[in-house]
């Protein structure tokens, strides 16, 4: 995506007193709405938490590692739509949050992190603690500040967060050295932005002639699909996407970005599809004659073999980004939007035209049997299976919890077993797919939604990586859970063993190779979860046996803090179906 280049003008005469530029960068965030930061202190970062300490207007939670600050105003974005703003100190500390900017570039979440810097005189001197991380996140950044001068402040943070929310969302970085951070000075705080290359912040909005074609070609086809993804959610798109479909009687196929912006449960859903997808979701997808694409991107787990994609359809792309217009796949009509006006306009165009759906009863014929011969399906075990452990957690909670996952084998079975009927109730790490984002991403998620209900669905290896955040959920009162399906393998790499490389195992047993842990053998299971937890003052619980499974699930639900319920389940179970990455709908495995 292209950058802006500023053009910002600040009024002529400062006014009030001096102030510190950290204590600015306090008053800038309460200006911007800003309820909480996920701050880590260090050196070149001290004097923004001093002042954060003296001005109290904003609750700074204090993650245990910054990975784990950066994934949780992640979870606090994508649970709200709202900026999630973290803070780090100059070198490792920035470095650390570097994962969590690429994966809000990736996913497309509103983010602002803040970094310290060493003095400015120090810069490109390899200073201690010092690295140039204006530079090194510059290819998973919209866009990036290094602040040299303490009267640029207020002008910067109301870029950043402009930025960050504005047409197709991403992260900002904002790195402020030491001596900026003390510097005195006058603020102005600027009221509006501008910008010369507005091509980052534009909200571009589809004109009916551009519009009205595809009116024609839905009321010309046969078997049409409705592809759509994360924009739909990032606009506030999805009750206009639910009468659209409606209105033309059209199927829905989401990807895993865009869980929730059309409700699972709805007669026209074929909840999501790609790699690890439904199976009548592809097939659809595959043999559609209009495939109907909204804010959505054609990725690779999507389209695996991009040239055999949707071979027979003509295709509409409509997305407010239009660098991803024939990026990945061409496209038949390439549409540049904001996706929620697009189809609120075409609902107000076929209405006025009094559009009636075409007859499409074969289409609809044939996916109702796939769906009744091809569902998500597991097979019955003696053991828990962790198809059924999620199943079971949707059963318990109505389908009205948020879902954070770490990534990997879990990930999708969450996706596949849960039904989700809202958006921002499933968060995922799905572009970049990081383990260890489902606690901390919990952790964010249950501070901006303390009445909701937030599990972390998760695995044994990626809830590892960040395990330290139950010490922030237990000292900050978050009543974040998390269900550990724990197989003690690195189950996905495991699976991709099993099937294409003869089941040989590349250092992805988690215990010890010569006694592990299973249901059979829960002497041997590594590590102990529920010791852990206790050593956080966590509560946790272990279990093992299936007719368990149930109550061991509602204490978690009904315990008032924070809460590690370790599922053990068997390491053989693979995650169907499975289209192997680069192939064709043609090839997918089904068992």
């Amino acid at each position: 995506m292209k950058k802006p280049s500023s053009s910002a003008a600040q009024p002529a005469t400062p006014s009030g007193p001096e102030i510190k530029g950290a204590d600015a960068v306090v008053e800038c965030l309460v200006r911007e709405g800003v309820e909480v930061i996920f701050a880590y202190p260090g050196g070149s970062s001290l004097e923004l938490h001093q002042s954060f300490a003296r001005s109290g207007k904003v609750r700074v939670v204090l993650p245990r590692h910054e990975q784990g600050g950066g994934f949780a105003a992640e979870g606090y974005a994508r649970a709200t739509g709202r900026v999630g703003v973290c803070m780090a100190t100059s070198g490792p500390g920035a470095t650390n949050l570097v994962s969590a900017i690429a994966d809000a570039y990736m996913d497309s979440i509103p983010l602002v992190a803040i970094t310290g810097q060493v003095y400015s005189k120090y810069i490109g001197k390899m200073a201690f603690q010092e690295t140039d991380i204006y530079g090194l996140t510059l290819p998973v950044v919209k866009h990036s500040y290094l602040v040299l001068d303490v009267h640029e402040l207020p002008r910067v943070f109301k870029e950043a967060f402009h930025l960050a929310k504005s047409g197709r969302p991403g992260p900002v970085l904002i790195d402020i050295p030491k001596d900026v951070q003390q510097a005195k000075f006058t603020p102005v705080y600027p009221s509006t932005v501008a910008f010369r290359n507005t091509y980052a912040t534009a909200t571009a909005h589809a004109d009916d002639e551009q519009l009205k074609p595809i009116i024609q070609l839905v009321g010309e086809a046969k078997r049409p699909v409705l592809y759509v993804g994360g924009g739909i959610i990032s606009a506030g798109a999805n009750q206009e996407l639910l009468a659209f479909a409606e209105r033309t009687n059209i199927h829905v196929a989401t990807t895993l970005m865009g869980v929730g912006a059309f409700p699972e449960t709805h007669r026209l859903s074929m909840k999501w599809f790609g790699m690890h997808g439904s199976a009548y979701g592809n097939w659809a997808v595959d043999q559609s004659d209009l495939l109907l694409v909204l804010g959505a991107r054609f990725d690779d787990r999507i389209t695996g073999d991009a040239h055999k994609f949707a071979m027979h359809a003509k295709i509409v792309h409509i997305d407010i980004d239009a660098s991803e217009h024939n990026k990945n796949k061409r496209v038949n009509y390439a549409i540049c939007s904001d996706v929620k006006h697009a189809i609120g306009r075409l609902n107000e165009l076929m209405a006025a035209r009094k559009f009636t759906a075409p007859d499409t009863k074969a289409w609809h014929d044939q996916i109702a049997a796939w769906k009744h011969d091809n569902p998500f399906r597991y097979e019955a075990s003696p053991h828990i299976q962790p198809q059924e452990a999620v199943r079971t957690l949707f059963e318990l909670t109505k389908g009205d919890a948020i879902i954070t996952t770490g990534v990997g084998q879990h990930q999708m079975w969450a996706a596949q077993h849960y039904d989700f009927a809202r958006p921002r109730h499933f968060i995922s790490s799905l572009g970049l797919g990081a383990m260890g984002f489902g606690y901390p991403a919990a952790v964010g998620a249950k501070v901006a939604c303390p009445d909701r209900q937030v599990i972390d669905i998760d695995g044994d290896g990626s809830f590892l990586m960040n395990v330290q955040e139950l010490a922030t959920a237990k000292i900050e009162k978050i009543a974040a859970k998390a269900m550990i399906l724990n197989n003690q393998h690195l189950g996905m790499v495991v699976q991709w063993e099993d099937r294409f490389y003869d089941s040989v195992r590349g250092n992805t047993i988690l215990g010890d190779e010569k006694n592990i842990g299973s249901p059979d053998n829960p002497d041997a299971l590594y590590p102990d979860f529920v010791k852990i937890a206790a050593g956080f003052g966590v509560k946790g619980r272990r279990v093992i046996k299936k007719k368990e499974l149930r109550a061991a699930i509602q204490e978690m639900l009904d315990h008032d803090g924070p809460y590690v319920l370790d599922v053990v389940v068997p390491y053989t179970e693979h995650v169907l179906p499975m289209i192997p990455g680069g192939r064709t709908v043609k090839e997918m495995i089904l068992k």
